[in-house]
């Protein structure tokens, strides 16, 4: 198969264990690149700090941030934005949690959280994207992106899906990206529609298409591509969902910058 398009999640996957991108990605992305294969992210990220992080790798390809709710093009231009409902925001919001949660909020500008949580700075340095802290009742939810839940309480963010699926249903979309992640989103956004629209917009097959991720966010993009490569590192979901897909090296080993240095730049 000849591949056109190469699509990756970042944390766990392109970003090694220090959410930072080694030196060894950064040379094969550049190399590959310079093949003229179009290399693509597709993160759970805001698109402040991906934008940020793209420029660090040199690309000039779209970008796909929180799941899919925003696209931005070449020029980094928006050219698709799906904000959630405002009555949905408010009522999630209304959902009690225990103080092992921490919530947040991404709108179109800005990341909120209630309280300064200092170990999510770690996952930002390299873009120097980072939280304001802000009173929840004083943020505009009419421009609300994305609403995620962060605990190491993994029973108690089950819950909550379940809760929040049961009550909301085909108004929005939302998956435990990882055992500490629960993401809401608007209905239908996620990574697999917005690879196929950008993929339609450049008339490249989805058949064409090489992916990588970790976690259940990635599932609909690696499921869709025509091959979905996932980190050894992975949750245990994301495996058992995908059980046919090939696992490759951990995030912290390089793993995707060796798959593609294997696969494009020793055999072409």
């Amino acid at each position: 198969m000849k591949y056109q398009a190469i699509v990756s999640d970042l944390d766990g996957t392109l970003l090694n264990g220090e959410h930072r991108f080694s030196d060894k990605t950064k040379k094969v992305i550049k190399e590959v690149k310079d093949r003229v294969k179009k290399i693509f992210i597709a993160t759970g990220r805001h698109h402040l700090d991906a934008l940020e992080l793209k420029k660090q790798l040199g690309l000039d390809s779209y970008l796909i941030s929180s799941n899919g709710a925003i696209i931005h093009n070449e020029n980094n231009e928006i050219v698709y934005e799906r904000d959630m409902e405002e009555d949905v925001v408010k009522k999630i919001l209304e959902k009690k949690c225990s103080k092992d949660v921490s919530r947040h909020i991404y709108t179109d500008n800005n990341w909120y959280i209630e309280e300064e949580l200092e170990e999510f700075k770690s996952f930002h340095q390299e873009s120097g994207f980072s939280y304001t802290v802000e009173d929840f009742d004083k943020v505009d939810y009419s421009k609300v992106i994305k609403i995620f839940f962060i605990s190491k309480n993994f029973k108690e963010l089950e819950a909550l899906e379940k809760e929040i699926e049961n009550e909301f249903g085909d108004r929005i979309s939302l998956t435990l990206s990882g055992e500490e992640c629960l993401e809401i989103m608007a209905h239908s956004v996620c990574k697999g529609e917005a690879i196929k629209s950008v993929m339609e917009r450049l008339e490249i097959p989805l058949e064409s298409v090489i992916a990588f991720g970790d976690g259940l966010n990635d599932y609909e993009m690696l499921k869709e591509v025509g091959k979905g490569l996932i980190m050894e590192n992975a949750s245990v979901r994301l495996k058992d969902r995908l059980p046919n897909n090939e696992i490759i090296g951990k995030n912290t080993e390089d793993g995707v910058a060796e798959y593609l240095e294997r696969k494009f730049l020793e055999i072409e």
